[in-house]
């Protein structure tokens, strides 16, 4: 099904104090992208994923659209439409004509494609790790660890470009030994969408099936 957005640490001789230093310097670049994306009414980006394990010899890559609207977004990946109005949550599969509604309501924790860019302010513990050049511009290397030990996912390693404060890619490193890597290929900040846009229309699929799950 869906792979969505769906998105342990180890610092040998580090004092408390460089940790201290370093977590602040963090936060500033973190805020500045934060900043940037909250003041874009609406934006669409093209994506690439990439999935990887090592020990069952994973590699797959995967291509997608997202267009986000506050807390709605819509996301096209593949034979699948994901649509989310932010209360109730819409899955498409082309290959059967067949859409699932659901209630959507976000698990505590959750990384999805409306708060990546907020992710950190709550419940993490962020660390600058280094510069990184790539492609002539100058990346933020930054890890985001998870308080909560409960969670899948127990890191999120953010690159993001220093001089205009935007997200190039994360990645999200799971307990099973997933990698879940995101990169941004495309940014469009002057798209501009209603919000009937982030709701599934059955009139534009003919002879859809509908399974309502609420």
């Amino acid at each position: 099904m869906k792979r969505i957005l769906v998105f342990v640490l180890v610092i040998c001789g580090m004092t408390n104090i460089a940790l201290a230093q370093q977590d602040a310097r963090a936060k500033g670049v973190l805020d500045a992208m934060s900043k940037k994306y909250q003041s874009i009414p609406s934006f669409k980006a093209k994506f690439s994923q990439i999935l990887e394990n090592d020990e069952e010899s994973i590699n797959e890559e995967f291509s997608g659209e997202i267009t986000i609207k506050g807390q709605m977004f819509k996301l096209v990946m593949g034979e699948q439409e994901i649509f989310n109005n932010g209360t109730t949550q819409w899955t498409y599969l082309k290959e059967v004509n067949e859409v699932n509604i659901d209630t959507y309501e976000p698990e505590d924790g959750e990384i999805n494609p409306t708060n990546i860019y907020n992710a950190y302010k709550e419940g993490y513990k962020y660390v600058y790790l280094e510069d990184q050049q790539e492609k002539g511009r100058s990346l933020a290397i930054i890890d985001l660890i998870p308080e909560d030990k409960s969670l899948q996912f127990f890191k999120i390693r953010m690159k993001i470009d220093k001089g205009d404060n935007s997200l190039k890619s994360w990645r999200m490193f799971d307990k099973n030994g997933n990698r879940y890597e995101y990169r941004i290929t495309a940014f469009d900040s002057k798209f501009t969408a209603s919000n009937n846009y982030f709701e599934f229309n059955p009139a534009k699929y003919p002879g859809v099936e509908v399974i309502d799950l609420r």
